[in-house]
């Protein structure tokens, strides 16, 4: 069993406080009835924190240290014994050329390491699930535990990047979604640890459970840059940074998994940008998020977030959303210019009343929808849960020029709840060709509407 890391829970707390303090710094809190030009002038400044890491020019080629790339040599300690020796010479690529590149095990990422993949490689992960132990520290569906390593990983560490046009692919159809339907009992017992505050050293799953493992999870980490990668079958969430500041993800494509398998998801994370990047997945596109009920109380919020210039394929779940994982709340989200081919729900704020926290200051604009169940979609029932003594603040949304040819649910679907209505909500500029039923708004107020056009009619 993996001991507690020194100073696990001191490194929470301080970086809790480090967020809120650099967040007053910044002065990036809004007012409830900020106007939508109030908002959108953050961006510029927010942008310019975001600052891509760089990497000396020197490679580290895996061949060099044993890898074979025809697809049945193992190659994991070549490429850790490339990242141990490019990070102690100060930096640099590590190189994967052209080849079919299998990995028995996780990569473990260190500090000023580019992983970069040539056009024609890929690393192929195997699939035995004792060469993902020891388990690592992690945040597994919004809850802190130690399990299986992710494919690859980080904790605690300063530059990274992984680049390149090459595969990064976790083969979950070869075994991991078979651990789909035998989750529940750990998943359940995660999600009462998480409850009821039990201390971390006793929150230990790994060998014997069956918590799959996620594509790419860095884990209390600064400048990052995620860039040009094709990412498929992940196991669980595909590219989740957790706790982590000044992250770049960009131009990369995530194909599906089998479940789970969200395409980007910042969590409890700070100055995030995510551009040009293509979408087919099973579950979310992308997944804003800051954790679960009351392990993430205490925790940092994700804010500062800018999405731009996505395309979203397709999905078997959902397009952009907020949630459901958002304890630590979540604010300050842009998401512009970006497109949704067909989904459940295109645009998607989503909790619940376990989930306490607030979401506050989200800003879309210019986005295009194909087709969907709902289009702009703000549910604090997520799961049906209602009635329970936590739920989340909404506050603050801004909607404005967007576009869906069909939503065949409902177009606009605001669901507060009487304790705690979602307040401070604007649609300007919003048109939808084709839905079976306009609006659905329960418990919303202040409330405005602007050139709002629903199967041709002007509805407000």
């Amino acid at each position: 069993m993996p001991a507690l890391g020194a100073g696990e829970e001191s490194i929470y707390s301080m970086r809790r406080r480090d967020f809120f303090k650099r967040a007053a710094m910044c002065g990036t809190a809004m007012t409830l009835h900020a106007q939508p030009s109030e908002g959108w002038a953050l961006v510029p400044g927010i942008l310019a924190r975001i600052q891509p890491p760089r990497f000396p020019e020197r490679d580290f080629d895996i061949r060099r240290y044993g890898a074979a790339g025809d697809g049945k040599t193992d190659c994991r300690p070549a490429i850790a014994r490339a990242i141990a020796e490019c990070h102690a010479a100060g930096g640099g690529r590590v190189l994967l050329p052209a080849g079919d590149w299998l990995c028995n095990g996780a990569i473990h990422l260190a500090g000023n390491v580019n992983l970069h993949l040539e056009e024609g490689s890929a690393i192929r992960f195997g699939t035995n699930p004792a060469d993902y132990l020891p388990a690592v520290l992690v945040r597994w569906e919004g809850t802190r535990c130690h399990n299986y390593s992710p494919l690859i990983y980080a904790r605690g560490q300063e530059n990274l990047a992984i680049t390149g046009r090459g595969t990064i692919d976790g083969q979950a159809s070869r075994f991991w979604h078979e651990w789909k339907r035998k989750q529940t009992p750990d998943q359940e017992a995660l999600r009462k640890m998480g409850m009821e505050l039990t201390p971390l050293d006793k929150r230990v799953f790994g060998a014997g459970h069956y918590l799959r493992p996620g594509m790419f999870q860095p884990y209390e980490c600064r400048n990052l840059l995620i860039e040009g990668v094709t990412f498929k079958d992940s196991p669980f969430w595909t590219v989740h940074p957790v706790f982590c500041s000044n992250v770049t993800v960009r131009g990369i494509h995530v194909l599906p998994g089998s479940t789970n398998d969200d395409g980007v998801d910042p969590d409890s994370c700070r100055d995030v940008l995510i551009e040009d990047c293509v979408f087919e997945t099973a579950d979310d596109n992308i997944a804003i998020k800051a954790g679960r009920d009351q392990d993430a109380w205490d925790g940092p919020p994700c804010e500062n977030i800018v999405v731009r210039r996505c395309t979203g394929i397709r999905s078997r779940a959902n397009g952009y959303c907020v949630g459901s994982e958002m304890s630590g709340s979540v604010r300050n989200v842009f998401i512009e210019n970006n497109t949704v081919g067909d989904v459940q729900s295109a645009l998607y704020v989503k909790s619940n009343s376990d989930r306490g926290g607030a979401v506050e200051n989200i800003w879309m604009r210019a986005n295009t929808v194909e087709a969907c169940d709902w289009f702009i979609k703000i549910e604090t029932d997520y799961k049906g849960i209602t009635g329970h003594p936590f739920p989340s603040v909404y506050r603050n949304f801004h909607f404005e020029d967007l576009t869906c040819k069909m939503a065949r649910k409902c177009g606009i679907y605001s669901m507060g709840i009487a304790a705690k209505p979602v307040s401070g909500i604007s649609f300007k500029n919003i048109t939808v060709e084709k839905t079976a039923t306009p609006s659905q708004i329960v418990n919303t107020r202040d409330l405005e509407m602007h050139n709002v056009r629903m199967n041709g009619k002007l509805l407000a």
